[in-house]
């Protein structure tokens, strides 16, 4: 079957993002006087949980009701609406840029007709900063279709945001191929149905990927083995072609 669409994660996929939304959650307890801070054993443990209102819940629901302020309804809103802006902020100042391999692939793919997509939990503030800063003004148009933050009602590792990212494509899962980072993301992938290649990313290296089509610690290390090779697409066209096949 002809691959027609590629739907990409944003966070740890696209771009090693992970470090830059710690250092925001951490700049975001700051500003709000709150004696937290998450490093790097703590946030790897927090990313579990998908969607950074979630995560902010989870952590604070450990904490118990007699920390300070964690009773207030609004806190949750307030920390992730500062987040999101400390987070734009490192992202405009050139923080995050496309891992390596990502930015030949939608070239490639608009080129020759292949349509993007993003299919991820993060907010579309967040998308269109990243898109902004790593492709310039017209990022944001590269993807026909950007499937982001609360749009659907179970995150991953529930289907629901490919299963809306599909039906925007009006796309059978077979035609496509998903690129995602996590253990989360494959099976929110895997069960809409989509043959699923794993970027690992920093955070997410030691996951289970059990169904994976392949995995691979960058992009381009697809169609780095023979030289001149194949061309990124033409890879991902291959993978596709083979993860279909033997999916019968």
């Amino acid at each position: 079957m002809e691959l027609e669409a590629i739907i990409c994660d944003v966070d740890g996929t696209l771009a090693e993002t992970e470090e830059s939304h710690r250092a925001a959650f951490n700049q975001a307890f700051r500003d709000a006087g709150l004696p937290w801070h998450w490093d790097k054993s703590l946030y790897g443990e927090l990313l579990k949980v998908t969607g950074g209102k979630e995560r902010l819940r989870h952590f604070i629901g450990s904490l118990g009701i007699k920390t300070v302020n964690t009773a207030d309804p609004s806190l949750v809103a307030s920390l992730h609406e500062r987040k999101t802006a400390c987070y734009g902020e490192l992202v405009s100042r050139g923080a995050v840029s496309l891992r390596s391999g990502f930015e030949t692939l939608i070239r490639q793919a608009r080129s020759e007709g292949v349509r993007l997509a993003i299919a991820t939990t993060t907010g579309l503030a967040n998308v269109q900063a990243l898109l902004r800063s790593a492709l310039g003004t017209e990022g944001c148009s590269c993807f026909e279709v950007i499937a982001a933050g609360d749009t659907v009602a179970h995150k991953k590792p529930a289907p629901d945001i490919y299963l809306r990212t599909l039906a925007q494509l009006r796309l059978a899962p077979r035609s496509c191929l998903a690129v995602e980072d996590s253990h989360n993301g494959l099976r929110a992938a895997r069960a809409a149905g989509i043959a699923t290649l794993i970027v690992r990313s920093t955070y997410s290296r030691f996951d289970d990927f059990a169904g994976a089509a392949r995995v691979v610690d960058e992009l381009d290390e697809l169609c780095a083995a023979e030289p001149p090779g194949p061309s990124i697409l033409d890879a991902l066209r291959l993978l596709h072609q083979r993860a279909t096949r033997e999916s019968g």
